[in-house]
């Protein structure tokens, strides 16, 4: 990603959906006006999703994701429609493409159903209408949607598609604007401290996404970013010659910067400020205190929303591993995972605590459906920064 890239997880998630050979890959390219995807009259042409971030006039950055078809068969088939239904739990708008020869079948149903049970708001897009011109307006009693949301295109003509693109913008979801990063007390000339430790976990010669958002947010407040290593960071706090309005740091470095914030200044981390931002807040940080209840041989889900290599001093897999077994003095069972993949609800429940990262590789709506499905089943679910800052015992974090 370049700095000039808006991150995947802050972009509008647009999801094309349907059956095998509906035409959805050859709708894609005409909305995003490249051939983005590949197009053929075989069924199951696509046969895993296909991201695209784009800047696509007039809705701005975006991630355009084509899907399998919702019909496809065997063992193979059903793996890539299950591939299909996690892209549902990420997706902000959703367009359902129906072959206008074909009509609405009971897989249509299916997904619209399980969109409009996520709140998802949907396009229905009758494709193909350059093959059936006296094609008659369908009667829609399956599919419970206002006539407003449907639509008549042709892929191959162009028909549609800007009226399309046009629709699909006025139904972007406003939650997309309403959080904040940066806690809303902090203000313009506000000095604020970034701790940002580099050790052999760090990335070479850049900052990891949490860190580069929350130095532009606090640069469009009109704050004053100061970074440091956790090494300087008392000589930084000495040389300002002022008290900081907050010290933000890396999670693991939350017991060394502690010792020298001792309670003068506001402190908080990377990791809290994205669970705050991007999901359940207040769940996460009552699912800190399930810590205590760990028992010998319970399982602990470490969840990250990324995939990376793991070094020596791999926060996912090494330190919080350690720490936990250290501060609950108990034998337990750690699994993981990573990037799209996450536990499903029978799988989920054989956990007694799940601790996620910040989820900057997610977007909103993803984040939020895995804590809500933790909540659904009753399974603790907490933050990276939220886990070290209760084992650690700082008590007073702020968001």
């Amino acid at each position: 990603m370049s700095l000039n890239s808006t991150p995947m997880g802050e972009r509008v998630h647009i999801g094309f959906f349907g059956r095998r050979n509906a035409g959805k890959s050859s709708l894609v390219n005409a909305f995003t006006n490249q051939n983005l995807s590949i197009v053929s009259d075989v069924k199951g042409t696509t046969t895993d999703p296909v991201y695209k971030s784009m800047e696509l006039l007039p809705l701005g950055p975006v991630t355009i994701i084509d899907t399998p078809g919702l019909d496809d068969e065997g063992e193979l088939g059903k793996l890539r429609i299950k591939k299909c239904m996690e892209i549902v739990r990420k997706v902000d708008i959703a367009i359902l493409v129906i072959d206008c020869g074909e009509g609405i079948s009971d897989e249509d149903i299916v997904i619209y159903e399980m969109l409009k049970s996520r709140s998802i708001p949907t396009m229905l897009v009758m494709n193909k209408s350059d093959k059936y011109p006296d094609f008659k307006l369908f009667k829609h009693e399956r599919i419970d949607i206002p006539a407003k949301n449907i639509l008549y295109v042709s892929a191959i003509n162009g028909v549609g598609i800007e009226e399309l693109k046009n629709r699909v913008a006025e139904s972007m979801p406003e939650e997309k604007e309403e959080a904040e990063l940066i806690p809303s007390f902090i203000g313009e000339g506000d000095i604020v401290i970034l701790v940002i430790p580099i050790d052999s976990s760090a990335p070479k010669g850049r900052l990891i996404l949490p860190q580069q958002q929350v130095l532009r947010g606090l640069l469009d407040k009109g704050a004053i970013p100061i970074s440091c290593r956790d090494t300087e960071l008392s000589s930084c706090i000495e040389k300002i010659g002022t008290a900081p309005r907050l010290v933000i740091t890396d999670s693991q470095a939350f017991a060394k910067v502690n010792e020298v914030v001792a309670k003068r200044f506001p402190l908080t981390s990377f990791s809290i400020l994205m669970a705050k931002y991007k999901g359940d807040y207040e769940w996460q940080l009552k699912g800190a205190a399930a810590i205590d209840d760990l028992k010998d041989g319970d399982k602990v889900l470490i969840a990250e929303g990324c995939t990376h290599h793991r070094q020596c001093e791999d926060i996912g897999t090494v330190k919080l591993p350690k720490w936990l077994r250290e501060f609950t003095g108990k034998d337990l069972i750690f699994e993981y995972c990573s990037g799209l993949e996450f536990k499903d609800e029978d799988e989920l429940q054989d956990y007694k605590l799940v601790i996620h990262c910040g989820g900057c590789m997610l977007n909103a709506r993803e984040m939020r459906y895995r804590v809500e499905l933790c909540r659904e089943k009753n399974v603790p679910v907490t933050n990276y920064g939220m886990a070290i800052a209760k084992m650690k015992g700082i008590l007073d974090i702020v968001v």
